[in-house]
């Protein structure tokens, strides 16, 4: 199977000047705001089975006309945000699973 998308990476910079790339998992864009979920990259095999199933949720914020990604400091909103990925994430990979079955079954 030739996968022609590759996985959408981004990377960021903190405050000491590192650069750290992940992989965009998911955006919702509501009234809340615009929020990116994201996904570390690793390049040691272990540090990814390490880390599995921990992603960041960050918020599009726009500082001195340049959009840039913010942590979310109020909790409930967090909590909130993490709620609507992992029931966007299960409907997604619920569909994976369904459409694999189908195939498998032809």
């Amino acid at each position: 199977m030739n996968d022609e998308y590759g996985a959408d990476l981004l990377t960021l910079i903190d405050d000491e000047g590192e650069e750290h790339e992940f992989e965009v998992l998911d955006v919702i864009d509501n009234d809340d705001g615009c929020f990116y979920a994201l996904l570390p990259t690793f390049e040691d095999p272990q540090q990814k089975v390490d880390a599995e199933g921990t992603y960041y949720i960050f918020e599009a914020i726009e500082e001195d006309g340049e959009q840039q990604l913010a942590e979310v400091e109020n909790e409930e909103l967090l909590d909130k945000l993490a709620e609507l990925f992992e029931s966007r994430f299960e409907e997604l990979y619920d569909s994976d699973d369904a459409d694999a079955e189908e195939n498998d079954d032809e």
